[in-house]
């Protein structure tokens, strides 16, 4: 009986530690996703549980933001305007 009662105390305190783990990647990944418009990534990311493998890569690798450095030249005859695209 008291072997139960430490494998089980065991599979709780494992469980924890895996809750612990995966929940903050997860909810990182997902919000990042969502702040991008990547739809389908964020669905992928919330179906599957990767024990927090594919949340790591898709922050750390797959969600990085290609970086546009030009800015439109102001041309009122033309309806355009000034701003920097980032």
């Amino acid at each position: 009986m008291e072997k139960i009662l430490i494998q089980n105390s065991f599979i709780i305190w494992v469980l924890i530690l895996s809750i612990l783990w995966v929940l903050p990647w997860k909810a990182y990944a997902l919000w990042r996703a969502a702040k991008l418009n990547q739809k389908y990534w964020f669905i992928v990311l919330f179906l599957l549980n990767t024990f927090a493998i594919l949340e790591i890569l898709y922050i750390f690798i797959f969600s990085k933001r290609k970086k546009i450095n030009e800015t439109i030249n102001y041309t009122p005859w033309l309806g355009g305007d000034k701003r920097n695209m980032e």
